[in-house]
């Protein structure tokens, strides 16, 4: 089985991260990493495929630097990596990062995908509905926010937990899953993998590889754009309250201005 796994390049979480000029998140003046969230798509991808025959492709949509999303990954121990790097590709929103996806995945897989992994969602946008517009474009069903998986015979079935219920799901192979960070802790890169990575193959297409229309993507292509911003104000001092045995009333009190009691 040839799995998939749709991982992203972001802004470190620890950085100071911000938009830059055009409206666009700054990738260019902030470190970036492969996407938490993603780490445990790229985790239970590995587990899968050590339970059988599998090989696991990751892929990734980004500029240069977001090559390094696809080395973790490599290091992790997936077997292979693709890039698609555009400039055009810049600015694009939610649908038209799914198509150039979409593209990629067929490409990638010879037009037959078997199973298409991806994280809740990425920690710069937060959205989580790439994994539904994936599916759509690529005609597959989709099951998503799993905690647990397993494969058996021609269907995938899963568990998703959330505060008040335990749902089960199935769903007939190929298909789109996206899964939490309940499915299990992503291992660390060991030395050997680090090393076997280096003599991993990494493709890196661009757009015309993939046969989509520069105008279906980036700003001009994308059906949503922000049209401004504002920075976070700075985090004001707090008050001190002196505790002379009221100290209670006055927190009361506090409490009872910010309409929190």
């Amino acid at each position: 089985m040839n799995i998939v796994v749709c991982v992203k390049y972001v802004p470190d979480a620890q950085g100071d991260r911000t938009f830059s000029e055009d409206n666009t998140t700054d990738r260019a003046n902030v470190d970036g990493l492969l996407s938490e969230l993603d780490e445990y798509a790229v985790e239970a991808a590995l587990k899968l495929a050590e339970s059988g025959e599998g090989e696991v492709t990751v892929v990734t949509v980004g500029p240069d630097r977001a090559a390094d999303a696809i080395k973790k990954a490599l290091q992790m121990g997936a077997d292979k990596g693709v890039h698609v790097v555009d400039d055009a590709i810049h600015g694009s929103d939610a649908a038209a990062t799914s198509l150039v996806l979409a593209e990629a995945v067929r490409k990638a897989t010879d037009g037959s995908p078997e199973l298409v992994l991806m994280g809740l969602a990425s920690t710069d946008g937060t959205m989580s509905v790439v994994p539904a517009m994936l599916a759509e474009r690529l005609g597959l069903p989709q099951v998503t926010q799993l905690s647990s998986m397993e494969i058996a015979g021609s269907a995938i079935t899963g568990r998703r937990d959330s505060d008040t219920a335990s749902d089960s799901f199935e769903a007939a192979l190929p298909a789109v899953v996206s899964v939490t960070d309940q499915m299990g802790e992503p291992r660390y890169p060991s030395f050997k993998g680090i090393m076997a990575a280096k003599k991993k193959p990494v493709e890196t297409w661009s757009l015309a590889d993939l046969g989509v229309d520069a105008g279906q993507v980036g700003q001009e292509g994308s059906g949503t754009k922000v049209v401004s911003f504002t920075a976070r104000p700075p985090r004001q001092q707090g008050e001190i309250v002196t505790d002379e045995g009221d100290g209670g009333t006055k927190l009361a009190e506090f409490l009872g201005k910010a309409k929190l009691l």
